[in-house]
């Protein structure tokens, strides 16, 4: 029996819709972790736990609506609670097994997904680099030679190995977006406070995050809305409705060359430059200096107290701590209370000039790290390498922001870089389309597969959670002048796609506001229209479609990934003598040709 490279969710499923028993998949996995890099996983889950769990899935059948993560294989980060088994935090003296599922754990469990083990952090989630932690350090999948970044360093190397299909990590400073970059796969960063925190060993607190590995934006965005939702129990836990964009043009932020620090590494330098020729939308050179004043208190202001609060909780000693994580961790002692208030002060003051720059943009574009190390590089400078890396990520809880990172491209070294998006809080889902479309333009995979193509799940009108799904092509794309109609009926941003080439895309006269006509014409061979898909309560769905005015209809258009969605299409009749479009590969895209100074 043949199984894939890559366990991403749509792989998963088509082996078990093809007869595959769970038993089977995870008999694979615990052979492929064998003979894995042992530095990944701190301790397995054990096999008759699991095998427990696989024949209690086996008793009730994959349920959209209740069991959306039916036999999926995941890990956890080691300063994430799972029940009855031990959480280190990288640190033998803290070890300890736990009684309780972290909140997140729960509710994966609950949605039916099988947890594999936990897996290698920098120790207490301090570090940017993964080399920080006693039981070893995880490289890149790419060259050993290399670390693999951190603190979510185990997780994210599980994931791009195929030894995965998703992992969680945290994310206080960069732990979810850095690894993500060095291992050629995706890290979600959501919205502080949207996962809940509770059952997590805190670093910072009140910045801390719970964030997800995947191999593609799709399937980032779909374990965070199963993951995410309000916990009462958790003080931190926040809970609001996702905001869409506001505007017809997406407004790009990027670093002015000035601003754009990759400590001599040219590499780097040049697919930040391919990513914004790639991004499809106006950009704006920013005032990046109060976030990177931002970033700098994080370590050299009175948060590294926070730290400090949260180690002498632990019940450790100082012997027990990594040399590099004591010097962070311990220098706290020299903050005062007035200190804190200080830099509570300057915070606030830099929160409002960056809010003067969120005024000019809706999405920041930036490097996820400037550069990768070799481990032994790392050891030699352990801070002062460490610092660099966090150069565009510390800044992100602070200011509450949220993010994806995504694959950018390789190196000249077959290296990966990669990008992240952000955003204010609450945006989360409104990135998935752009990032979704940059993770898919820079061709060049998936983890350890640099020729897959990221897959989309979108092959359904029926998501797991009994929602209605429909593709949007014009008006109602995110940012343009009728999305409002969506959000009005509660609808939410699933992924961006593409059709396949055989629809023609043209620019209906007459339309007020503008929009487009899609026609299906078999054998066009044209680029794909790039489309949005929407997800709607069924009773909101119906309500939508019957508003819906001539030319104007719904039927199905066939995704460049394969499978099928309801989406909007035009009548033949009514795209004679109007222009067509299609060259331009979208609505967007053309909209943006009109807008564009002559």
């Amino acid at each position: 029996m043949g199984f894939p490279s890559l366990l991403d969710l749509a792989r998963v499923r088509a082996l078990y819709a093809a007869g595959t028993s769970p038993h089977d998949l995870f008999a694979e996995i615990a052979t492929r972790i064998d003979h894995a890099d042992p530095a990944i996983f701190i301790t397995r889950a054990d096999e008759d736990r699991m095998a427990a769990e696989i024949e209690a899935l086996l008793a009730r059948a994959p349920e959209p609506n209740s069991l959306p993560l039916w036999g999926v294989p995941y890990a956890v980060k080691d300063n994430i609670d799972v029940a009855g088994m031990p959480i280190t935090a990288a640190c033998p003296a803290f070890a300890h097994v736990a009684t309780k599922d972290a909140a997140v754990v729960a509710r994966l469990r609950q949605a039916g997904a099988i947890m594999i083990g936990k897996t290698n952090l920098d120790q207490f989630a301090t570090g940017l680099n993964g080399t920080r932690s006693p039981y070893g350090a995880p490289r890149s999948v790419f060259d050993p030679a290399y670390i693999s970044g951190g603190s979510s360093s185990g997780s994210a190397v599980a994931v791009a190995a195929g030894l995965a299909s998703f992992s969680l990590g945290t994310d206080t400073a960069g732990s979810g977006r850095v690894p993500a970059a060095f291992n050629n796969i995706v890290g979600i960063k959501p919205t502080s406070g949207l996962l809940s925190s509770r059952g997590v060993v805190p670093a910072c607190r009140s910045l801390d995050c719970v964030s997800i590995f995947t191999l593609s934006v799709d399937d980032g965005a779909r374990i965070r809305r199963i993951a995410q939702g309000f916990d009462p129990a958790d003080p931190y836990s926040r809970s609001a409705r996702q905001r869409p964009f506001g505007r017809a043009s997406l407004r790009i932020g990027i670093l002015a060359p000035g601003d754009r620090e990759f400590f001599g590494d040219g590499e780097s330098a040049r697919l930040y430059e391919a990513a914004i020729a790639r991004i499809g939308a106006a950009t704006v050179e920013i005032d990046f200096a109060p976030f990177r004043e931002t970033a700098a208190l994080l370590y050299h202001g009175p948060w590294v107290a926070e730290r400090l609060a949260a180690y002498e909780s632990f019940g450790v000693t100082e012997d027990a701590l990594d040399p590099s994580v004591a010097s962070i961790i311990l220098g706290g002692r020299t903050m005062s209370a007035a200190d804190a208030f200080r830099g509570a002060y300057a915070l606030e003051a830099l929160r409002r000039r960056a809010d003067e720059v969120w005024a000019q943009i809706d999405v920041l574009l930036l490097p996820t790290a400037p550069t990768i190390y070799r481990v032994d590089a790392m050891r030699a400078d352990p801070i002062a390498l460490n610092t660099r890396l966090g150069t565009y990520t510390n800044f992100f809880n602070l200011l509450n922001l949220s993010g994806i990172a995504v694959p950018a491209g390789f190196r000249s070294d077959g290296l990966p870089f990669g990008v992240t998006l952000a955003a204010p809080a609450f945006h989360d889902d409104a990135l998935v389309p752009l990032a979704a479309r940059m993770h898919h333009d820079a061709a060049c995979g998936m983890g350890i597969d640099r020729l897959g193509t990221p897959p989309s799940s979108v092959g359904s009108d029926l998501p797991e959670d009994g929602r209605l799904r429909l593709a949007v092509v014009g008006a109602h794309l995110s940012g343009m002048p009728l999305n409002h109609e969506l959000t009005a009926l509660d609808a939410t941003l699933e992924a961006a796609a593409h059709t396949t080439g055989d629809y023609r895309l043209f620019a209906l006269p007459g339309t007020t506001p503008p929009k487009p006509g899609l026609v299906r014409a078999p054998g066009a061979n044209g680029p794909g229209i790039a489309i949005e898909i929407w997800s709607f309560p069924p009773a909101a769905f119906g309500r939508f479609v019957e508003r819906i005015p001539a030319p104007l209809g719904i039927g199905k258009v066939d995704l460049a990934t394969g499978g099928q969605v309801s989406c909007f299409l035009c009548e033949e009749a009514a795209i004679r003598g109007a222009e067509e479009i299609t060259a331009h590969g979208g609505w967007r895209a053309y909209m943006a040709t009109l807008a564009a100074p002559v």
